[in-house]
C-alpha cells in the first residue's frame, strides 16, 4: 500500500498485519477491537467491515472506554496535531460552527461535564450543528454515570463506523 494514497478495501483485506493495524487505529484506539476488524479480513464491502467493527465494539470494558478518549478532543476545540486521530478530529468537528454565544456555552458545558463524570464529552460530531451538540451536551448532564456510560459506548461506536467509511468507502 502506498502511504501517500486512500487505501481501497483490497488494500485492506491484502495489507501486512502491522499495516492493517495502522489504518484502524485512527478510528477506535482499543486493541481488542482492532484485533477483531483486522483479524475479520478479507471483507467483501465497507458494509461487512462496519459490521464486524460494531460489533466487536459492543459492549466496551471501561479501561477501553478511557483509553479511547483519551484521542478525543473537548468537543468544540481544533484538535491539534498531525496525527490521522487528530485529522479525523478536526475533519468530524469542521462542521460545528457556533456563535460566541454557542461557543462560550459550549466551553462551560464541557467544563461542568468533566467535573461531573471525569472525562470529556464525546459526540459525533459529523452531521450536527453546534447547537444540537450543545443541546446534547445539556442533556445529558442530567445523566447518571451509567446511562452516559452507554451513551458515550454508542457515540464511540459511531464514530469508528463512520472513520471506517470514510476511510474505506
Amino acid at each position: 500500500m502506498r502511504s501517500y494514497s486512500v487505501p481501497t478495501l483490497a488494500e485492506f483485506n491484502a495489507a501486512e498485519q502491522p499495516a492493517a493495524v495502522a489504518l484502524v487505529r485512527p478510528c477506535l484506539d482499543v486493541d481488542r477491537w482492532i484485533d477483531a476488524v483486522v483479524d475479520g479480513r478479507p471483507y467483501g464491502d465497507v458494509a461487512a467491515l462496519v459490521d464486524v467493527a460494531q460489533t466487536a465494539a459492543d459492549p466496551f470494558t471501561d479501561a477501553e472506554l478511557d483509553s479511547a478518549l483519551r484521542h478525543h478532543p473537548r468537543i468544540g476545540e481544533r484538535a491539534g496535531g498531525a496525527s490521522a486521530e487528530a485529522n479525523h478530529s478536526r475533519s468530524e468537528q469542521s462542521g460545528v460552527s457556533a456563535d460566541d454565544d454557542v461557543q462560550r456555552r459550549l466551553a462551560e458545558g464541557n467544563r461542568a461535564y468533566e467535573e461531573r463524570f471525569g472525562h470529556v464529552f464525546l459526540i459525533r460530531a459529523a452531521g450536527r450543528s453546534g447547537e444540537e451538540i450543545l443541546d446534547a451536551l445539556e442533556q445529558r448532564l442530567a445523566n447518571d454515570a451509567e446511562t452516559e456510560k452507554s451513551i458515550m459506548a454508542e457515540q464511540l461506536r459511531q464514530i469508528a463506523a463512520l472513520r471506517l467509511e470514510g476511510i474505506f468507502g
